[in-house]
């Protein structure tokens, strides 16, 4: 479970990246590549997500395939994993913050 928090956490930086003010493609192409192989991808798929970041920074444009490989990978992870490296609290997290509350503090 502790590599898929990590994945998480890779997918996570990805899309603030490239939704971000600063969409630098090193740091982009850093995250593909971290995620594959903690994801131990081939080498022939390595290789082909390389092939692509290399064509993404010849067109300065994001590559279709990079992205369709980010949202497969985040789609495999459980969604537990997700809202942890997200930082999303479940419900039973937030209601023992309003059990805390009564209505002579308010």
């Amino acid at each position: 479970m502790g590599g898929e928090v990590f994945q998480a956490q890779i997918i996570r930086n990805f899309f603030e990246t490239i939704t971000g003010t600063d969409r630098n493609l090193t740091r982009i192409s850093m995250c593909v590549i971290s995620l594959a192989k903690l994801r131990m991808e081939s080498p022939e798929k390595i290789s082909a997500l390389l092939d692509q970041i290399k064509k993404s920074k010849q067109q300065r444009e994001l590559s279709i395939d990079i992205l369709d490989y980010m949202c497969d990978a985040a789609i495999e992870l459980e969604l537990n994993v997700v809202q942890t490296a997200f930082g999303v609290k479940t419900i039973g997290e937030v209601m023992q913050d309003f059990n805390g509350i009564s209505l002579d503090t308010l």
